[in-house]
């Protein structure tokens, strides 16, 4: 009985994670839902939100602010701001999956694979983008 429960409450707990990832994905920072326009400002506020949702460990909302921030970095014509976002946005994920394994590494890796495609990405940039797709790719190959 009580293993029963017990699975019950991890299945929960994961529908749960999984669909607010889910959102996190589809959703933009703005609670309108609609979308901020390019700009300098809204690029820096971005960043400051997601620094902020990280330190506070929110990393759903962490991860939808560097989403916007690196869409912003893509409006501005910022390549190497763009590896950035993308870096930044699949360590959220890997934050997520370190915190519940059942946290769906695939996005993580598309995020990093789009990352290392850009070549205007710092070496520093690629160096902290191979290290995460290390991690992504050795979870990602272990059985279920």
């Amino acid at each position: 009985m009580r293993k029963a429960v017990f699975a019950g409450l991890l299945a929960v707990l994961a529908t749960a994670s999984a669909m607010a990832f889910t959102t996190a994905l589809r959703e933009q920072p703005q609670n309108s839902g609609d979308r901020q326009a390019i700009s300098n400002d809204n690029w820096l506020a971005a960043k400051e939100n997601a620094e902020k949702y990280d330190r506070d460990g929110k990393y759903v909302e962490a991860l939808q602010h560097y989403l916007e921030y690196t869409r912003q970095a893509e409006g501005l014509g910022r390549p190497g701001l763009v590896a950035w976002g993308k870096n930044n946005a699949a360590y959220m994920i890997i934050k997520m999956h370190k915190a519940d394994p059942t946290v769906d590494l695939a996005p993580a890796k598309k995020l990093l694979e789009e990352g290392l495609a850009i070549s205007a990405a710092s070496e520093d940039c690629k160096r902290v983008l191979a290290t995460n797709m290390e991690y992504v790719k050795l979870y990602l190959k272990q059985p279920e």
